[in-house]
């Protein structure tokens, strides 16, 4: 028996979401205390204030109009962002309806929509509830998924926008000031995101219950579509988000940097509310949405699991929370790693922001090895068993803490090789920079290589980890893995709508015609939010793989497929084709960036030419229109890529039957893993390699050219083509391999039952 009792457990899932929730909204209480209204001063003041006044004269800090201009700023960002999503969202809850039927209809169909009780699959002596309320239960579930997903990501991209322009004023203050608000709103989105997530589904399996009762089978089967909801929310604001953001920011930069000579996020460029608004709604809420459902489908995964083990079979309540219980301490471990962050060391000097996120990670990692042992010690038998392909498999506590703890750890190590591969700080990057003296075509050959190399360590450490945590408990180890690497989940979000944020402050000041040293105090948060972006990518991408390979574990045990023959011709068929579906993916994606980017160049220049004095900076730029071009765009071409991923497993496994779906599940994970992890280091390179030549901060820096040189423009192609590879297709590619697995594993009873129709007939 576990030492932790079942009502202890009932009590301490929710419990730690809810202080999540309150810590993200204390973060939130303190960011607003800064002001974006000119305020008046007067009265007596004491030292500190005196002191900070004359530290805001200097600054220009009283100049009223500034203030009123980035409240301006931030107001078309907010809106600009928030009509994308309301539009974005309407189509999503179209096919989020028909989906929701589709669930329904299929799922109730394998028992001929019976309401009769039947033998369950596992467990033939006992009885299981009617297939038709396991498809409602399904379809319930999927919606709720769906929905806490949209949530998750409006609520993000709400306090990014709440926060960018206060970021940029209390850069004025000192570049500490700056980074603690910034830092504070991303872990507002953090904390909400993770404790939502995990809050819903703790009150969708109690709610569940209250129908299933001892029919746990049944009940977590029907849990899975709350994963299933999640990734295919995240799918779609993922590739329209990424879309939109990079389609304006190709414009912004071919036109304005490469063609006028003038300024990022200048405001005479007509695409720059557009690029701005393009990073809340690609980096905030489609990261945000992402994942959750990465998050949400490693807890389906591992519930599915445990429900057919001995867990499920003893109605040992503690122990099939497990998964929960890891995603509470972890909610814990975040907030104390944050409050260090914040609270604790203090930033004052440019040159520790970036070592301050990275702590963020080890100790935030190192605080959860503890807590994992903690919990595996208190909420686990001593020894149960693990169903493992028709077998029990005996695991004890210790050997599922490895599992978790060699997740989290193969997360960080996958999260620095990114970081030395995409940080303009290391060699890597350098060398990209250095390959700009003799033209686009060397810096573009350079950046590609390093994409490939950068593959190589991320994909041993996923290796390493499969092979432990299967070793030691089978496909419910795999499970627990990639729960592990995302247990720091809040943590990781922190620091990753930290960027964005960043990102949109530098812009703010720029338009606001703030002075060179608060904007090159916004360029040092952005330079180290950009690398961390791409810890995060690195994170979501191997979390996919761990997750995607839990999901496909629970579908072939759950379609009865006994052993997934290579050589057999059903099966090598599907791995060719899945192989394939990354690259047919990417190239949707791809030219979905290309075709917006064309309309936004088009029109960027058609305003340069057209409105008499835009250049001098008397004439204003249409904002507006290059808003509606981005949108437009994004809407109409997310939904070819976002058909390819939802139509697959239906029409291979009805068409082909499970066997064939198992080898597509197979070679879109082994093919999609290796492109997503390429895709966003080169991107990401690109991007550092043009901003280490910006910043000049060393001397070979400064050989290669100032802003507007040859060199530079050379690295501003690079970080042009390298936008839609990290910020559309890379990113997106981890959702494709997640939600075609997931999708499998809630249509499995049907394809089990009705799957293979060609095979059949022929």
């Amino acid at each position: 028996m576990a030492i932790l009792s079942d009502d202890a457990t009932q009590v301490l899932v929710p419990l730690a979401a809810v202080v999540g929730i309150a810590f993200a909204v204390a973060q939130w209480v303190l960011v607003s205390r800064v002001k974006l209204s000119p305020s008046a001063r007067g009265g007596a003041r004491d030292k500190d204030v005196l002191g900070e006044s004359l530290i805001e004269e200097e600054e220009g800090l009283n100049d009223h109009n500034v203030v009123v201009r980035c409240a301006e700023i931030q107001n078309a960002i907010a809106e600009g962002a928030t009509s994308f999503l309301f539009t974005e969202y309407q189509y999503v809850g179209i096919f989020m309806s028909i989906f929701a039927v589709v669930i329904f209809v299929f799922l109730g169909s394998v028992e001929g929509f019976s309401t009769r009780s039947h033998p369950c699959t596992y467990s033939k002596d006992r009885e299981c509830k009617p297939a038709l309320f396991n498809a409602l239960f399904s379809t319930v579930s999927f919606l709720l998924g769906a929905v806490t997903s949209v949530v998750s990501g409006f609520l993000g991209m709400k306090i990014a926008t709440y926060a960018n322009a206060r970021t940029t004023l209390e850069a004025r203050k000192g570049v500490g000031k700056a980074f603690i608000t910034a830092f504070r709103s991303g872990a507002v989105m953090g904390f909400l995101l993770a404790s939502n997530g995990l809050l819903v589904l703790y009150i969708a399996i109690n709610l569940f219950k209250l129908y299933y009762g001892d029919d746990w089978e049944g009940l977590f089967e029907s849990i899975t579509g709350y994963g299933l909801g999640g990734s295919s929310m995240a799918l779609f604001g993922r590739v329209g988000g990424g879309i939109y953001t990079k389609a304006a920011d190709v414009g912004a930069d071919l036109v304005g940097k490469v063609e006028m000579n003038i300024p990022e996020d200048d405001p005479r460029n007509p695409a720059v509310i557009a690029d701005n608004v393009g990073d809340n709604v690609g980096d905030i809420a489609g990261m945000g949405s992402d994942l959750f459902g990465s998050y949400a489908e490693s807890s389906c995964a591992a519930l599915v699991v445990a429900s057919i083990s001995s867990f499920g079979v003893n109605h040992d309540f503690t122990g099939m929370c497990y998964p929960l219980l890891v995603s509470s301490v972890g909610i814990i471990v975040c907030l104390i790693t944050t409050l260090f962050a914040t609270d604790i060391f203090e930033i004052k000097a440019v040159k520790e922001i970036e070592p301050a996120l990275k702590k963020q990670l080890i100790i935030s990692t190192a605080l959860m090895t503890v807590g994992i042992a903690l919990i595996s010690w208190l909420a686990l038998p001593a020894k149960f068993t693990i169903f493992n392909f028709g077998e029990q498999k005996e695991v004890s506590n210790w050997g599922l803490f490895l599992c978790v703890a060699i997740g989290l750890w193969a997360g960080l190590i996958i999260g620095y090789v990114t970081e030395y591969y995409t940080s303009n700080a290391y060699s890597p990057v350098q060398d990209v920079a250095d390959a700009c003296r003799t033209g686009a075509a060397t810096n573009v050959i350079f950046g590609l290589a390093l994409g490939y190399k950068s593959v190589i360590i991320p994909i041993f450490a996923i290796a390493v980890g499969i092979y432990v945590s299967f070793t030691i408990a089978a496909m419910y180890g795999i499970a627990v893995a990639a729960l592990g690497m995302l247990s720091t989940i809040a943590t990781g979000l922190s620091i990753d709508a930290y960027g964005p944020i960043s990102d949109n402050a530098g812009g703010i000041a720029e338009m606001a015609g703030m002075s060179h040293r608060i904007r090159e105090r916004t360029d040092a948060l952005d330079a180290a939010g950009n690398t961390t972006a791409a810890i995060g990518k690195g994170f979501a991408i191997g979390s996919a793989a761990l997750v995607s390979l839990a999901l496909f574990g629970a579908f072939v045990s759950r379609a009865g497929v006994k052993v997934v023959d290579v050589l057999s011709p059903k099966v090598i068929i599907g791995l060719v084709v899945g192989a394939m579906l990354p690259y047919w993916f990417s190239a949707m994606t791809m030219k979905s960036v290309g075709k917006a980017a064309l309309e936004m160049v088009e029109e960027v220049r058609r305003q340069f030419n057209t409105i008499p004095g835009l250049m001098e900076g008397t004439g204003k730029p249409d904002y507006a229109n290059c808003v509606k071009i981005s949108t437009d765009a994004s809407i109409k071409q997310m939904i070819p890529p976002g058909a390819l991923v939802m139509l697959t497993p239906l029409v291979v496994g009805t068409l082909f039957g499970v066997q064939t779906l198992s080898g597509v599940l197979a070679g879109a994970l082994v093919s999609g893993v290796q492109v997503a992890i390429s895709a966003s280091n080169t991107g990401g390179a690109w991007d550092n390699a043009k901003k280490y030549i910006e910043a000049g901060a060393s001397e070979h820096a400064r050989a290669l050219g100032p802003k507007g040189s040859d060199c530079h423009k050379a690295a501003v192609i690079g970080d042009t083509i390298g936008d839609p590879l990290k910020d559309t297709s890379g990113p997106s590619l981890n959702i494709l391999i997640k939600l075609m697995a997931v999708e499998s594993l809630v249509f499995a009873p049907f394809f089990a039952t009705h799957g293979g129709i060609l095979f059949k007939l022929f």
